[in-house]
């Protein structure tokens, strides 16, 4: 089954974006496609690099970053909502990460059996 994701959480400060990761491991543990996930409001700070949690906390960036470089998932994220808090490419957007707008959303629910949102 073909699955795409939405997180509008932050990395950290919510469980959202926590649980759409698991969630995205335990899709491809099983076999299930996920060809995307796009990160909408909240959810961009998913892509911040400048995020620098303490040694002894889970990583949540660079674990999406690794579900990129392990399984090619594309990540998404909204264009206006990084403009809007301050995300940009070239600044601070971490690398496996691409700027695009809602038509990349809108691609993604309609090539997909299902559209989870975290």
């Amino acid at each position: 089954m073909r699955f795409a994701l939405m997180v509008t959480g932050p990395a950290y400060g919510t469980q959202q974006a926590s649980s759409a990761l698991q969630f995205a491991q335990a899709l491809l543990a099983a076999g299930h496609e996920l060809k995307s996930v796009f990160f909408y409001r909240e959810g961009i700070y998913n892509a911040n690099q400048l995020t620098a949690p303490a040694t002894d906390e889970f990583d949540l960036v660079r674990a999406w970053q690794a579900l990129n470089e392990r399984h090619g998932v594309e990540l998404h994220i909204c264009v206006a909502a990084a403009l809007r808090r301050g995300v940009t490419e070239g600044a601070n957007l971490q690398p496996g990460f691409s700027l695009s707008g809602l038509g990349a959303l809108a691609q993604a629910a309609l090539t997909s059996d299902r559209m989870v949102q975290f």
